[in-house]
Parts: C-alpha cells; structure tokens; sequence
C-alpha cells in the first residue's frame, strides 16, 4: 500500500495531561496502519513526551516530528496579570523542529515558557520566539491562535498584521496558516479569512486535524478524561467541553475531502514533513569532565590509583585472584569510557563522609563490582558475598553504570547543594515523573465523573488484581465475572469502555524520589526544563527519557535508617562512653539473630510488616545469607508462587534439598537448592552452558523481562552450550525450565546483601542498646503519629518506660533517661524548636523550674505564647512542677501575665526592696495556682491527646486489653498486611466522627478509630449505622467487626456490619480470668483476692504464682465480671501483660 499523501502536524498525546488521549504506543499503530509516514507530537506547553515518541517512531519507522503547541502572552511574558478580552493562559501557537537547531531552540522556549512565563499555563512571548526562531516552522494553530482570535473578533485587519510579524519572525517560507475543521461553526469563518490573508500575502496554508483523541468513538471517553482534570462530573452543564467528535486521528482521505477546496493545504503538510529532519543522537554519554590531581593525564590512570590504594587497606594479602578481578573490572570500565561517572560519585560520597552524613553500605548491582568497593563507593566486600560485576556492568551490553546511593534523610539535600555548587547551578537538576491513570485507579476516576455510586465502582476496581502492569483486558480474562458484569449491565459496560479508552496515560507530574541528572554544560542545551506549582525545577524527561540522551543520572535517595543509626550511634557515645563501628561488629551474634527469629523487628529496616516477622519465626535466620534471601524473597513474585516457603522447608529439613545437576549444587547450596537471586542464573548460564557472565546477564533479562523472541534464542543457545559440556538434550531443557520458573522472580543479590546487612547493623543496635535505638527511632518519626504509637507499644513491649514530657528533664528530642525514654519537648503541638531552644538554654544556664511563674518569669515569652504553655501543660510536661494539669491549665494565663511583668520590671533595671538585681530574685510574689478546674482522668488523657496526638500516661482501653487479645482479630497496624475483603474485629475509641447522608437521604458514618497501636477509618453504612447509632459517639470504645477494604495508595479501611461496647465483651459466662502473680507482688495476693470479690460474676478464675522457676497455681472458687473496672484495678497491681482472658 503507498504512503498517505498527508500528514498530521497537530496532535495531543498522553503529555497534554488529562487533555490528550493518544496513548504513545496506539497512536504509532494507528499512524501504521493508516500509512502515515510522518507524524508530529504538539503536547500543550511542554516537551514531555519528545524522546519517547522520537524512538518508539523511529522503531516503527515512521518519521517523528518534535514540536509543541505553545502558549504566546499577550504582551511580556513577565506580565502576570490577565488582560480584558485576552485568553487567560496565551494565545497558541505550533511550533515544528526542522533541524537540531530548532529542536534545541525548541527546548529554550518550553523551558522558558515555565521558569519565566508561567501564568495559568507556561507561557512565551514573541521576544523570545525571536530569538530562538532559527530552525523552527510556525503555524497559527487553532480557534485559540492570536490570528484566530482577531478573526472571531471581526477584526481582519490585525489579523493580517500579526500574520506578517510572525513571517517576520520566523521567515516567510517557515511560517504557516493553519486551517481546521472539525464541524464547527467559528471554523469555516476562520478557514475563510484564513485563506484569503494566506493568498493576499502569499503565505503557506497547512491543513491539520487537532487530534486529541485516536477514533471517533473515543469521544465521550475523552470528555470524561476532561471531566478527571477540572473534577467535574459528566451531566454537569457548567463544565470544560469540546463542541465537537471530530478531534480524532483521521485517514488522509477523510483529511482530503474536508480540504477539496484547499488542496495546497494538504500538500504542505508532505512539504513541511519533508524539511522537518531532526536527528537526536540516542545512547551517546554526556559525562561532565572530573578535574583530576595534577600528576594524573586522565581519569582511566586516576581511578586505578585509587583503587590500588583502596585495594592495600580492605586486603592484607590481597593475592593474585582480587588483582585479577580488579583488573577485568578497570578494563571494562576503561572500555566503556565510564571512568570520569566513578571519580564523580566518589567524590560526592567522600565529601558526605567528611560532613559526617551517614552513606549506605551499597544500594542495587554496584555493591557487586569490587572497584566501587575498593574507592570506598560501597562497603560491602563483593568477593565475600560472591556478588557479581556483570549484573552491574554488561561488557556485552553498554549502558550507563547505575550507582544508587542512599544517604541519611537529613544529610541528602546537602549532598545534592554540593553538587549543584560544584557543577553548577544550570547543570543540575532532580528528574520529573508522571502518575498514570492505571487499571484500578481510572475505573474510580470514570466512575466518579459518571455518577456511579462509590460502593459500585468500589467493587469493580477491587475485581481488578492489584499488581504491577496489570490491566483491565487482562483482568477482564483473569476475573471473568468482571465481563458477566458489563454483558448485564449497561452503565458498567460503559464504565470500562471509558476506562479502557483511557487506561495508562499520564495524569499529574511529580519529582523522581531520588534523580538527579548532572550535565557537563547547562541543562537547557540537551532537555527542557519544568517548574512545578511549589517552585521546583525538573527535566521534562523522564528517567528514560534523560538517560536515552545520554545524560548523567544518580539516585540520591534519603533513608531515614541512616539517621536513625547515627543518632543511635551518637547516643550510645553520650551514655556508655562506647565510640560502635558498626562495619567491625560480629556478624554472628545470637542476640540479633534470636531478634530476628522471634519476629521483633519492628523498626528493623524492610524486616518490620507483620508478614515479614510471621515468616522470620518460621525460617529462624542464622546468617547474613539467610537475611539477605528474605529480603529478596519477601515480594509478591516469590509470595504469590510459594517460593519462600520452599526455601523455608528446605532450610528447616521439612523438604529434601535436590539439584537436577551435580554442578548446580555449589551455585545453590546457601539458598536450599532454591533459584533467589539474579546472580544465580548468570552463575548456572556460565558453569552449564558456557555462557559468559555478559551473555548469561542477557538471558537472565529476556526472561525476568519475558522477552520472547530473546528468551527463544537463549534457550536454543542454552542447551546447545549444555550439550557441549556433556549435559543430555533433556536434561538441558528441563534445566532451562527450572532456571526460568525461579527467574522470573529472581531479585538482584547485591541489592539485598546491601540491605540485609543494613538491616543487621540496625537489629545490632535494637538488641545491645534498645532504649538509645527506640529514641533514635522515635526522634526520627517525630510528626508522625500513627508511627510515634506503634513504637511506643513496641517500648511497652520491650519493657521500657516511656516517660511523658517534662520541661526539667526532656530535650528536643527523645532521649534516654536512666532506664526510660523521656519525650521530646519537640513533639508537642504548638511547641517550635525555637521554643524548645530557649527552654533548654535557660534551663541549663540558671537551673530547673520551681513552679510555673517561675517558667514564665525566666523563658523568653516572645518565643513561648499562652497556647504554646497550654499544650505544654496538656502533654504533662509542667508535672514536675504541678501534679494538678487542670489546675496548672486554668493558671496559665495569671502565669503569662506574672512573667511578662517580671521581664517588664527586669527590662526597667527594677530590683528587689533590697536592692538585689539577680534573675531568680522576683520584685513581686508569685501568684497563687488556681483551686478550680481540676482535671478527671478521662479529661488528662483526652487533653494529653489532643496536644500530643495520642496518649502516653495511659490509654483509655487499658482495662479492656485482656479482652481484646479474646475478642480482637487484629489491630490498626496489621490491617496494612491484610488482604482486600477479609473480615476482621478490631477494638478501638472513636476519636473522629463525620454523620453524612448517601444518596437515598439515609445516613452513614465515618469513624476515625484509635486502637494501642494507630488509627484507621471505619465506614458505617446506612444498614449498620441505623441499628448502631446510638453507639456513633465520640470517645466511645466499641469492637468494631467487619470487611477490610484497600484502595491502592490509602490506608485500609473497615466496612462495620457489627459494633459492639468494650464493657460488654466481659458479659460472657464461658471465660475464664488467668492471673500471673510474681516476684515481690506474691505478697499481694490476699489484695489481689479482696478486690475480686468485689465484682462478681459468671468467670471463673485462676491465680498462678512464679517463684523461680516453680509455678504453683492457687485453687480458687470465686466467679467474677472481668469487666473494665476490674481490669484496671488488678493491672495497678499486676500490670496487664500478666492478666489474661480465655474461653473457659
């Protein structure tokens, strides 16, 4: 078939965010199947999407035309002000890159258009486009065009005078007249003038088609995208629409026919397809120069210096085979021309370690190369752990070396000024990513703008698998009940067409968690630049996009682990006077392995899900190793397969270890015979087949990536490599099947010994010095309450006191007091490290505070208000000088009065009767404490809430903790690890309560519940909350049973069926009460006996005494009603833990 005769030059893909419908991908099919040779993207604004289109059309062969539509101000795009009767966000206009120069000009004037012009939309101004017009074609664009826009406006005239400007702009022969028409009524009066100015001026006309979306009937699909940008719904009149259904990908005939009278206007678009010849070089490294010492020529001789120096301190012998190795790996390196990428992540990591900011001990494939070891880049020894250079470095296959590194959380933005400062500011910049509107997240987004119901559209997304990649056909074929559904009912069938249509484009920018690209000149020359609405600059590329041009990108990623360690560390110093190198500690010690083994691994970084600590009590780590295969094994891949129980089997001898050849045991042997890591495969390739560890890299990605045309040929090379080394046909297959079941799971060996090892260093810390670590801890996740609640039950758990804030004891941090934690004074709202400051250096100067007029007699009362003392007050932290907060509270305000006249009177040079000027003598008496406003314990731990964000002196579910380990399923913090649906009884106190009315005028709650380990939301539809309003109050304790229910990205909620009143789960007469008394509280057991008999009931009960190692139980008749009241009187006594409720 020929080629199409014309071609469109104005289309929106998926980068004119939630404006756009032309998926990338579909739209280069669609161009294919219509013959199309060429094909230009013109994104609103921006250059998102340039590269990805520019090689994913080259790959299809047709040729890419990189332009943009632009937004032109109305006058100076330094004016930010709208203007009567001008557009709000400019006029447009389209601009096509006829060569490198107008694709670099290109990328000046959309980076322009945000870092200067940016107005509603990024915007430009003709001083700009004239000066960057070289290179560039220009035509009017649509209804929205300066030119068009006069036009509607009857006002011919300008209209041609700023057609010419624009010739003049950009050269006559360069400059076009775009005409339209979609079936618009403005379009033919346009087209009209158009025309006759193109004529009368002798002016080029083009005709093009505003594609936004790829077929007719993508139409209503692609106003509910529109409906997704401006949150509107799709029956609303007042909302953003196009007045037409035409805005498709059109044939060229169809285009012909609409432009018989105007056939120029198609053949200018041959015309300015044939000049537009932009060649972007792809995979060519653009690696800043690294200035080197003056005794070295180049950067090839400086890195082996290193090397060898770094090599004499990690080695006393290093011997013939690490010299070996380090020389193949320098040789590679030199080969690839990377050796310049090395010097500069060295020095970045030697300048963090000289400001004391913490660096990860290796983080992805380089912890496996021996030269990043050896110039201090990782710290883990990669012969030790037989990591692999190859699944870091190909030699068969080049691309960009990716160091990852991991810095502390508070020392990476330094890192980042250090090297922005030190290649400049212009060569800098972190890397954009976008959100996309994937499987499940896009049914919700249709839906909504449909009106459908959330408990509807709720039910067709979760029908949805969660995983990564997954689509909607897919599930469709996985979960046939999904098709039954949109085969019955027509407004879901509608649903997903609309979801389908829309599934996979870009729905908002973001900043890449860790990129940052370094160039060798300014960014701006090689990629556009974005502002994000808080000021924050990015490329326009994505990852892909940036290092498809050959651009320096690094991970900088701040791990809060780091800084927990290193306050840890410091700590430990301050206390014990003990200076801890945690690369020299043992890495065989029982007390961090018996950690592990019991599931205790709460703040243990990536051992701390519930799931990890259920599988960690099965598996009972003894290595390094076996750390390392969990954290590779615990993923969905290897959860979902069973793989990590095989390998907890194999280890525990519950199943027998077998190899298919005698060749893969010493390959297999730590890891039972089961495939975990990638590097696994490369090994197995090499030893049975032959392969290099390059090609063995290469097979190892066709088939973790199912590359199938790959993976064919590997396997062929496979085997035949097999049958060389006396390996049967048969057995080579079955073989290859094994390696390529485990491979699709397989994760990368380096990455998870990194981290294994992290996670040891941070384990080391919880079992030798757990109060300096959980402070740590705390300090590190202070602001963040629900995590702040699971540690302090994790303290309780560990049997350390938490100690409430106090102004004579606590800093502004947590710290260790003694054989407690004391609170920081940080974490109180309302309180501001300013404050604290002030605080601590009054109090170290002069002494504690005797009273609360003292306080405020002696703090800086512009730095610390009456709220601020109120929840200072509220959180306990003025115990230590009033044991009555509600008294304390209602004196707050006499306080700030009395220091404010003492500071007056101190300013004045005013001294005492006796002529004494010395700070702590006051002129007047302090006040007297009010004796009115005394707190209930209710009211303490409710304001204790409310200034802290949970409670700390005590919980108001202490009493009922014995029956909720009877009656609750789970709690807040498990209900992460739990999966979709499952139903579940968790306790918890009402802290939030919202009552709405659903869409038949019926009413349903929204509880926010808190239980001793977080919060989480539990809904209460109408059914339910009918029956059970009257238990819908604020501060009630309820057991709330019901359906877990996950969205992706949110915390887990609870749809109730049941509630049911704490106090009442004690009115059963099947439980039995179980009492552990020892130690010196054996004594109290007569007391112990008076105050059971004071709640009778239906339980019955047994006192076990402990002496030793001897448990003697006492006969008991009495029968008692464990209700709350009882439980807190017995756990003043024995403390909850040794209280237990069971069925009797």
């Amino acid at each position: 078939m020929s080629k199409a005769d014309f071609i469109h030059l104005h289309n929106h893909t998926q980068y004119s965010l939630l404006d756009g419908a032309c998926h990338i991908d579909k739209f280069l099919e669609l161009a294919r199947e219509l013959n199309f040779p060429a094909l230009a993207i013109t994104d609103h604004g921006n250059m998102f999407g340039a590269i990805e289109f520019y090689k994913k059309a080259r790959n299809k062969g047709i040729k890419p035309i990189i332009g943009c539509e632009v937004y032109v101000a109305p006058q100076d795009r330094f004016k930010k002000e709208r203007l009567p009767g001008e557009p709000d966000g400019g006029y447009h206009l389209i601009l096509l890159a006829k060569n490198n120069a107008g694709y670099k000009n290109l990328i000046k004037l959309v980076s322009a258009g945000y870092l200067e012009g940016f107005y509603r939309k990024p915007r430009v101004d003709k001083e700009l486009l004239r000066q960057y017009s070289e290179g560039l074609i220009a035509t009017s664009a649509c209804l929205q065009g300066e030119i068009s826009r006069k036009i509607a406006n009857n006002d011919f005239k300008k209209a041609e005078e700023i057609a010419r400007q624009y010739a003049d702009m950009f050269g006559q022969e360069n400059f076009y007249l775009e005409i339209q028409d979609h079936g618009i009524d403005k379009e033919k009066k346009d087209k009209a003038a158009l025309t006759k100015i193109a004529r009368k001026l002798g002016f080029g006309l083009v005709a093009t088609n505003d594609c936004h979306y790829l077929h007719r009937e993508d139409h209503n699909a692609h106003e509910a995208l529109l409906c997704i940008q401006t949150g509107k719904s799709l029956d609303d009149t007042d909302r953003m629409s196009y007045a037409t259904d035409q805005i498709y990908v059109k044939s060229a005939d169809e285009m012909k026919a609409l432009f018989a009278d105007t056939p120029e206007a198609i053949e200018n678009t041959l015309k300015i397809a044939e000049q537009c010849n932009v060649d972007i070089e792809i995979g060519k490294l653009m690696i800043p120069k690294f200035d080197l010492p003056k005794d070295f020529d180049n950067p090839e001789d400086y890195v082996r210096h290193l090397c060898e120096e770094g090599l004499k301190k990690l080695y006393d012998d290093p011997g013939d085979k690490i010299y070996e190795r380090l020389n193949y790996e320098l040789d590679v390196i030199k080969k690839m021309g990377f050796s310049g990428y090395f010097l500069i992540v060295k020095d970045f990591i030697d300048y963090a370690r000289s400001q004391n900011i913490p660096v990860g001990p290796g983080r992805g494939s380089a912890a496996g190369s021996l030269v990043s070891y050896t110039l201090g880049i990782t710290t883990i020894d990669p012969l030790k752990y037989d990591l692999l250079f190859e699944r870091f470095l190909n030699p068969e296959r080049v691309s960009m070396p990716d160091i990852d590194i991991d810095f502390s959380d508070r020392g990476r933005d330094k890192v980042i000024d250090y090297v922005t400062n030190k290649y400049g500011q212009d060569n800098v910049s972190q890397i954009i990513t976008f959100g996309t509107l994937a499987a499940r997240g896009v049914v919700r987004d249709v839906g909504r703008v449909m009106g459908i119901p959330y408990a509807e559209v709720d039910k067709i997304a979760k029908m949805i698998p969660f995983k990564v990649g997954q689509t909607i056909a897919g599930a469709m074929e996985e979960e046939p009940d999904i098709g039954r559904l949109a085969k019955t009912d027509e407004k879901v069938s509608t649903l997903l067409e609309y979801s389908m249509t829309l599934e996979g484009l870009a729905r908002h920018t973001s900043i890449h968690a860790a990129g940052v690209v370094i160039a060798p000149e300014p960014l701006v020359e090689h990629v556009p630049l974005f502002k994000s609405n808080k000021d924050e600059i990015t490329t326009q590329y994505d990852m892909k996009g940036v290092e498809d041009i050959g651009l320096l990108k690094m991970d900088f990623l701040g791990l809060r682990t780091l800084t927990v360690i290193a306050d840890t560390v410091q700590m430990i110093k301050e206390k014990h006077g003990v200076d801890i190198d945690l690369d020299k500690v043992p890495l065989d010690d029982e007390k961090v392995y018996e950690l592990f083994g019991n599931g205790n691994t709460i703040g243990i970084f990536q051992f701390e899900s519930s799931g990890m600590q259920d599988y960690l009590k099965k598996l009972h780590p003894e290595s390094l190793d076996d750390l390392a295969a969990m954290n590779a094994l615990y993923r969905p891949g290897p959860l979902d397969s069973g793989v990590i129980n095989l390998y907890i089997d194999r280890k525990q001898g519950r199943e027998k270890i077998e190899y298919l050849h005698p060749d893969m045991e010493p390959i297999l042997k730590n890891t039972f015979g089961v495939i975990v890591f990638q590097e696994q495969v490369l090994q197995l390739a090499s030893k049975l087949a032959g392969f290099s560890l390059g090609k063995a890299d290469i097979l190892r990605k066709a088939m973790g990536k199912k590359i199938a045309k790959l993976m064919a040929q590997m396997k062929k090379d496979f085997i035949n490599g097999c049958v060389e080394n006396g390996i049967s046909k048969k057995m080579a297959r079955e073989i290859f099947h094994q390696i390529e079941k485990f491979a699709r799971y397989g994760f990368n060996k380096s990455h998870s010994v990194g981290y294994a090892y992290l996670a040891y260093q941070t384990a080391y810390l919880k079992a030798h010095y757990p109060r300096e670590f959980m402070a740590a801890l705390m300090t590190s996740e202070m602001g963040n309450t629900d995590r702040i609640i699971i540690l302090k039950e994790e303290c309780r758990n560990m049997e350390i006191e938490i100690l409430p804030p106090d102004i004579n004891r606590s800093y502004a941090n947590f710290n260790v007091e003694g054989d407690s934690i004391r609170f920081g004074l940080a974490a109180i709202k309302n309180v501001g490290m300013n404050a604290v400051s002030k605080i601590i250096e009054e109090r170290e100067a002069n002494g504690e505070f005797k009273s609360i007029f003292d306080f405020t007699s002696r703090c800086d009362l512009s730095s610390i208000n009456k709220r601020t003392i109120e929840s200072m007050v509220m959180a306990g932290a003025l115990d230590s000088v009033g044991k009555d907060r509600g008294l304390l509270y209602a004196s707050v305000e006499d306080a700030v009065s009395f220091g404010q006249s003492v500071q007056i009177d101190r300013l004045k040079g005013q001294t005492s009767l006796f002529g004494e000027a010395e700070n702590n003598i006051l002129p007047n008496p302090e006040p007297r404490i009010s004796e009115e406003g005394s707190w209930s314990r209710s009211k303490v731990l409710s304001m204790e809430r409310e200034a802290l964000g949970f409670y700390i002196s005590g919980h108001p579910m202490e009493k009922y903790r014995p029956q909720l380990k009877l009656f609750a399923t789970t709690n807040s913090e498990k209900m992460n690890d739990m999966p979709d649906g499952v139903q579940a009884a968790l306790g918890g106190i009402i802290t939030r309560l919202k009552i709405n009315t659903d869409k038949r005028g019926r009413h349903m709650g929204f509880a926010g519940v808190e239980d001793f380990y977080g919060s989480f939301e539990a809904i209460v539809f109408s059914d339910p909350f009918e029956k059970y309003k009257k238990l819908l109050i604020n501060n009630n304790m309820l057991l709330f049973t019901g359906r877990i229910s996950k969205r992706e990205e949110e915390k887990p909620k609870l749809i109730v069926n049941e509630l049911r009143p704490l106090e009442s789960l004690s009115q059963n007469s099947n439980l039995l009460l179980k009492l552990t008394v020892s130690g010196r509280r054996i004594k109290k057991v007569e007391e112990i006996k008076r105050i059971l008999d004071k709640f009778p009931g239906e339980a019955k009960v047994i006192i076990l005494l402990k002496q030793n190692d001897i448990t003697m139980e006492i006969a008991t008749s009495q029968q008692v009603n464990p209700n709350g009241e009882l439980m807190e009187s017995l756990s003043e006594i024995l403390n909850s833990e040794n209280l237990s409720l069971s069925a009797g």
